[in-house]
């Protein structure tokens, strides 16, 4: 449980305690009779607060990308699907030229 763990558990904490603050002034607008605007700027203050801390952490967190080895048996399609009923070949693709001897012109 490493840093950018705490960091995300503490801003979805805030985010939450932003929604309960917001739900709380609302309730104190219904009893003193006046109408809801937007919530307080305090709350605005939490959400973006909120907000950065769980985009740091959502960034952080997922660790290291791994490298896709292409000569690996397991990125080898071994069987087909069992259920063969969804495949289609007979679809609009077909009006299209198979090969497309367009080059690009630079």
């Amino acid at each position: 449980m490493g840093l950018g763990f705490v960091v995300g558990v503490f801003g979805v904490l805030i985010l939450a305690h932003a929604a309960y603050s917001t739900i709380q002034y609302r309730g104190l607008l219904k009893i003193t009779e006046e109408e809801f605007s937007g919530p307080p700027m305090n709350v605005v203050a939490e959400l973006l607060l909120g907000l950065v801390f769980c985009m740091w952490a959502g960034l952080t967190v997922p660790g290291k990308f791994l490298s896709i080895l292409p000569d690996s048996e397991e990125n080898r399609i071994v069987s087909l699907p069992a259920n063969l009923d969804f495949m289609s070949f007979n679809h609009r693709g077909k009006v299209f030229p198979k090969e497309l001897d367009v080059k690009l012109k630079l």
